[in-house]
């Protein structure tokens, strides 16, 4: 029997793709086989009205602004992917809602976590037609 480490990243890099890169490295000096991010389609995953609510960050004042700042764009995935690429770990991210698991798929991670917010989907039955 083997044994897996993943050491989560999450969204503990504050939307810095140059913290995530740091804590990437920390990840393999720690001997950990993968790293995992976290991925969000915000407007899927939130309620307007929680978006428009106030929030200070360093992004700005609403939940929106601050949500927004955590997350990383396609481009900052491929420099992720890059990254892990180079330093010989392997990584993926924990998608909240299916749009997001898409988007990680891009990617052809080894592993797929799916987030806790996903465990009540439900499939649109009409989006299958």
């Amino acid at each position: 029997m083997s044994i897996f480490i993943i050491a989560e990243i999450g969204i503990n890099h504050n939307g810095d793709l140059g913290i995530a890169k740091e804590l990437i490295d920390e990840a393999v000096n720690a001997k950990a086989d993968a790293v995992k991010f976290q991925k969000r389609t915000i407007d899927a995953v939130y309620t307007q009205e929680f978006l428009d609510s106030p929030r200070g960050s360093p992004w700005g004042t609403t939940q929106r602004d601050q949500k927004e700042g955590l997350e990383f764009s396609h481009g900052e995935y491929e420099a992720i992917a890059a990254c892990c690429a180079d330093l010989g770990i392997d990584w993926s991210a924990s998608a909240w809602d299916l749009e997001s698991q898409l988007f990680v798929r891009e990617f052809d991670p080894p592993f797929n976590k799916v987030a806790s917010a996903m465990l009540g989907h439900q499939p649109d039955p009409e989006a299958a037609q």
